[in-house]
């Protein structure tokens, strides 16, 4: 993470309860039947361990490797310069500051107002969506690129603010009004002409979304006591959506974009005195919050406000081919750090969204709506999410995979346990997951359902708080300083699978990151090259043919390498065999990987460039300036072709 980032929340832990780990389930399922057959076996456990062969599934080696990706892999590096393959170029879409709407200015770094920024790419861009124009087309080379904005770094917003957190608490009203609307969520118009992607200023679908945003609250919790503030007395409007990390869309073509560290936000004597410490301390809010908005907006302090944070942490759906539409935050999905809410369409018609709670020791959620999704009226779809039953995952040591309703009630989610209605427990959907005693997880963040194999795969970016009593042969760190991916295998039904089922489901490793040879517990395919391991899995897609694509967060302190973009077949005599595909400029993260519906351009989120110690980036503080020719140091979305106009994995 870079040094100046608000401080990691995740990384500390706020679950009080941490019972059996997962890296202790992995040491049993394992050690007892992989232990003997070394990283190539383990690596492959999965598929043994649940099915038969399947044909059907693998995929065709490319020559000469068991790999069927034949990109020319790249060098691990840690460099002021990005890198893809030879054959390869990344284009840069939009940047941070890049006017979208007609009548805003173009970026000046020491003239950034509330005004110009309202009307500009927003800061720290992370999850991508790509929805083809015209509405429902398959076109892959126009459409609208819908992008999170998860946080801001003040110290390189604001030249000569200063660094850290002392910077964050240091912006004028004016300055941190700036910030809130450089948070949020952007739509904007994208073309591919003569192999080039542009964007297009003033389209009439071009958006905003920001913190100051009204939002419509739906579902359980919308009106509940916990909701209400002096600004909304209703508990059913909330201004703007804050720490948009990853995110999701809809069968239906909405998108849904998820609230993550919303605790940063909020501060206050009440943290720690007033009448929700304890919902407060199990979100990771204390009594000094990260930035000083709460010096000039009365929400952002506890004190004022004890409520404000209870309409955070909620994933908010829109339609991006409507500007006009209002964002609704659907608190049926539970309330936590949402990393992400993606779909898969049940055998059965109803729609199950997967998500992940980003902090060490939290959990793995999944929601079923309660009805089919219907493909030929899309209003009928408008609430389909305000409707279903939200679970918690439990991962057995058998390889059982159970997933544990959370709804009042039933076990202990009662009034004894302190929730009186459904609302409650949404409102506080950590404590009940803790009282249904769930897997705590390392870090779970992206959740990703594979189109070919209809496999979950879950990334674990790591758990650097993982005790020396938790070390075992399959994961012999006492700090998962790497994290791992772990396949998710519905059960079957019909000729289909059942993502809808509480029981008969089953989890595997797919690799454990690290060195192999140097990191203990690193398990990938044993033909896996110097340069193809990894640190850190993040964020991922998958392409047509079913291959998993990596996007890594934390490398650069973890493993001493730049973060980027690997690819591996998750079937077949290529699967767990990593290939480095791009890394980024030091101090940068990747996130948001989506292809285009033709797999012929990959979409990446390239997060805080140059935002680490000994950047040599030219001043001032934002370090605007180009420093390479197509790799703008200022956050960014790139685009990665292939300069014969293939498909990018080929």
């Amino acid at each position: 993470m870079p040094a100046d980032k608000p401080i990691e929340i995740e990384d500390i832990g706020s679950n009080p309860e941490v019972r059996e780990s997962i890296g202790e389930l992995i040491e049993r399922r394992l050690s007892r039947r992989a232990a003997l057959l070394g990283v190539a076996g383990a690596a492959t456990l999965a598929d043994q361990l649940v099915a038969a062969a399947e044909p059907a599934l693998a995929q065709v080696p490319a020559a000469g490797g068991p790999s069927t990706l034949t990109f020319p892999e790249i060098r691990h590096q840690l460099s002021q310069r990005d890198a893809v393959p030879e054959g390869y170029e990344a284009q840069v879409v939009i940047r941070w500051g890049d006017p979208l709407l007609g009548d805003a200015p173009d970026f000046d770094p020491n003239a950034q107002t509330p005004a110009s920024q309202a009307g500009q790419f927003g800061y720290n861009n992370d999850y991508i969506d790509f929805q083809p124009l015209p509405q429902g087309s398959r076109n892959a080379e126009h459409g609208l690129l819908c992008v999170n904005h998860e946080y801001t770094d003040t110290q390189l917003m604001f030249p000569g603010i200063g660094s850290g957190r002392a910077a964050r608490l240091r912006p004028t009203a004016e300055q941190s009004r700036t910030e809130r609307l450089a948070h949020g969520h952007t739509v904007v118009e994208i073309r591919r002409e003569n192999g080039r992607w542009s964007y297009v200023k003033g389209s009439r679908y071009n958006r905003r979304i920001t913190g100051e945003t009204p939002m419509r609250v739906s579902g359980p919790a919308a009106g509940h006591d916990l909701l209400k503030t002096n600004a909304d007395p209703t508990g059913r409007l909330v201004l703007g959506t804050l720490n948009n990390c990853a995110g999701g869309n809809t069968p239906w073509g909405t998108v849904i974009i998820a609230e993550e560290n919303f605790n940063y936000y909020f501060g206050g004597a009440a943290a720690t005195t007033g009448a929700q410490k304890d919902a407060y301390r199990r979100y990771g809010i204390v009594a000094e919050a990260q930035y000083g908005w709460g010096r000039f907006e009365d929400r952002f302090n506890l004190d004022k406000e004890p409520n404000e944070p209870n309409r955070f942490g909620w994933v908010v759906e829109y339609d991006p081919y409507d500007p006009q539409s209002q964002p609704v935050k659907r608190t049926a999905l539970g309330r936590f750090k949402h990393e992400g809410a993606t779909h898969v369409v049940n055998h059965d018609g109803r729609v199950v969204f997967y998500s992940g709670d980003d902090e060490r020791f939290d959990y793995l959620y999944k929601f079923v709506t309660a009805r089919p999704w219907n493909p030929n009226d899309r209003a009928a779809n408008r609430d389909l999410l305000d409707e279903g039953t939200l679970f918690v995952a439990k991962l057995q040591d058998d390889g059982k995979l159970e997933w544990l309703p959370i709804v009042h009630g039933q076990g202990p989610l009662t009034a004894a346990n302190g929730f009186a209605n459904q609302a409650e427990v949404l409102i506080n959907t950590r404590r009940a997951a803790d009282l249904l005693q769930a897997t705590p997880m390392d870090r779970p963040e992206d959740v990703e359902t594979n189109p070919v194999n209809n496999r979950v795969y879950v990334m674990l970016t790591n758990n650097s708080n993982r005790t020396a009593q938790q070390v075992s042969p399959a994961n012999p760190r006492p700090r998962n300083n790497h994290g791992h991916v772990i396949e998710l295998i519905p059960p079957a039904a019909g000729n289909s699978f059942d993502h809808a089922a509480t029981e008969g489901g089953r989890w595997a490793i797919f690799l454990m990151a690290g060195k192999p040879g140097q990191d203990a517990g690193a398990q990938y395919h044993r033909a896996t090259s110097d340069q193809g391991w990894l640190s850190c899995p993040d964020n991922c897609a998958f392409d047509a043919k079913g291959r998993l694509w990596i996007a890594t967060d934390g490398a650069p302190s973890a493993a001493g390498v730049a973060d980027g973009v690997y690819a591996t077949d998750t079937a077949g005599a290529g699967r767990a065999l990593t290939k480095l595909f791009y890394q980024a400029p030091t101090g940068a993260e990747v996130c948001g990987p989506r292809f285009a519906p033709d797999d012929k351009t990959l979409f990446l989120a390239i997060q805080h460039p140059g935002d680490d110690t000994g950047s040599t980036f030219e001043q001032p503080s934002t370090r605007w300036p180009d420093f390479q020719a197509g790799m703008p140091p200022r956050p960014s979305v790139i685009a990665i072709v292939k300069k014969d106009g293939g498909d990018v994995g080929t």
